[in-house]
């Protein structure tokens, strides 16, 4: 109700390198909402950028540097950015404006930011068959359509990095890993021009494979599966793929969650995993023996205590990169909760 929005969806978070407080971004049914949440028992909301079209119970949000950069399944929105250093002397409950806005594409599911090269790449677009759709960022208020690549398939969601891992051949190049609805596909995406399929891996059962993330060392990826659970009546389950050779990917092993709640969006934070898993709530996991084939839950906040069904509806996102330690939360229903390990 505090957001006037009917329901939420992805997040993100920003650190204001000027004063150092955190601010949780809020994926809304009818927009993006922004809450100060350096005094996390006592969190502000600031406002609403509402959404460039018309609402839409997807939108995806991700940051470079001072700009948030938005996308929507909304017919026709492209890509917002917005200026984050306007929070810092905004009232609460404040209406923005973009400052300014991509239109290279309309609708699409995901956008992932590489930091490091200043490039976007949109997924689940109507462009490239669904496969992503570069954007340079480096100039955050004028971004610049720098190609695509042309999958055999949708991309739903994707991590791009600058690889710095075990793989010696690919060693500085810039690397996509997408999770392509029935298989993973890793893309060498360094020459925008001509990007390299390196090579794909599927598993069995495969329900819809959804979104996954590398380890900090870049040799195993995580990823979860939206509809396994629903599809083979399965618990929770993550599957990790041991990437040491990019063009030889290997199935590692699978880890089966506490509850049959349908895993949605995780991300590793040093020897942490933390997977938003619908109404399970977020899960944590120590990744430390993932070499040996350990997964270990250590801890969970649930936000949907009512039950554990896999159903679409709880914890749809995680965001654990705050230096402080605190954890964001997006709730479908309940909106956003701010959680930190005792």
């Amino acid at each position: 109700s505090t957001f006037e929005a009917e329901n939420g969806n992805d997040c993100w978070g920003w650190t204001d390198p000027e004063s150092g407080k955190e601010y949780a971004l809020m994926g809304l049914r009818n927009g993006t909402g922004f809450v100060d949440i350096s005094t996390p028992n006592e969190p502000v909301y600031l406002g609403k950028l509402p959404t460039a079209t018309v609402s839409s119970g997807w939108r995806d949000i991700k940051v470079y540097g001072n700009f948030a950069f938005i996308v929507s399944e909304a017919e026709g929105h492209g890509m917002q950015v917005f200026n984050l250093t306007k929070l810092r002397n905004a009232s609460p409950a404040s209406t923005f404006a973009a400052d300014a806005r991509y239109t290279e594409f309309g609708n699409a599911h995901n956008i992932v930011i590489n930091e490091n090269s200043g490039f976007a790449y949109a997924v689940g677009t109507q462009t490239f068959n669904g496969g992503p759709h570069f954007i340079d960022i480096s100039d955050p208020l004028n971004p610049t359509a720098a190609g695509g690549f042309d999958m055999s398939d949708y991309s739903h969601d994707a991590q791009v990095v600058t690889y710095n891992g075990p793989d010696a051949d690919h060693l500085g190049k810039e690397i996509l890993v997408s999770s392509n609805t029935d298989e993973v596909v890793i893309i060498d995406v360094t020459d925008k021009e001509n990007p390299a399929l390196i090579s794909s891996i599927s598993y069995p059962q495969i329900g819809y494979t959804h979104q996954g993330w590398f380890t900090s060392d870049q040799q195993y990826f995580l990823l979860g599966d939206e509809l396994d659970e629903l599809d083979f009546g399965i618990n929770s389950r993550t599957i990790v793929f041991d990437l040491a050779d990019l063009d030889d990917p290997q199935m590692h092993f699978e880890h089966m969650g506490a509850t049959s709640a349908i895993d949605h969006n995780g991300y590793v934070k040093g020897n942490r995993f933390f997977l938003a898993n619908y109404t399970a709530g977020m899960r944590e996991f120590d990744i430390s023996g993932l070499a040996s084939g350990s997964l270990e839950e250590v801890g969970y906040f649930d936000t949907y205590p009512e039950d554990d069904q896999p159903a679409f509806r709880g914890t749809w996102s995680v965001y654990p990169f705050f230096n402080s330690g605190n954890i964001v939360l997006s709730n479908i229903g309940e909106g956003l909760f701010i959680v930190r390990r005792q």
